[in-house]
């Protein structure tokens, strides 16, 4: 069993920066693949980031703005985003599994979700 909790969302102004982190419980969390999910109002969960122990992956929409990155010694991982757009408002996951990276099907486990706000 894996319990995730999210941190850092808050409201910034386009072209602003924002860190989110996820703190895991469990002594296994080295072994599974870490993502970021986000679901804006009335759309699907989309996937936005992911690391496993053999690379990263990101959506299109946020390659070269956001860096994933995890630190297994203190159970976290972290999404640092850079050159928000109000697209980018949605509420953000932390999730842990097995699976496909990519795919949110590849999860297990799900934290509550932070909320980012890009506006002016």
């Amino acid at each position: 069993q894996v319990q995730l909790v999210e941190s850092g969302g808050g409201l910034v102004q386009p072209g602003g920066s924002l860190r989110l982190s996820c703190a895991a419980s469990g002594r296994t969390f080295s072994r599974y693949v870490m993502g970021w999910f986000r679901q804006a109002p009335g759309k699907e969960r989309e996937f936005v980031a992911a690391i496993r122990w053999s690379g990263t992956y990101y959506s299109d929409s946020v390659k070269g703005r956001f860096t994933i990155s995890r630190d297994n010694a203190k159970n976290t991982v972290s999404l640092e985003m850079n050159s928000l757009i109000p697209e980018d408002t949605a509420a953000y996951y932390c999730a842990a599994g097995l699976g496909v990276a990519t795919y949110k099907g590849g999860y297990d486990y799900w934290g509550q979700g932070t909320q980012v706000t890009v506006s002016s």
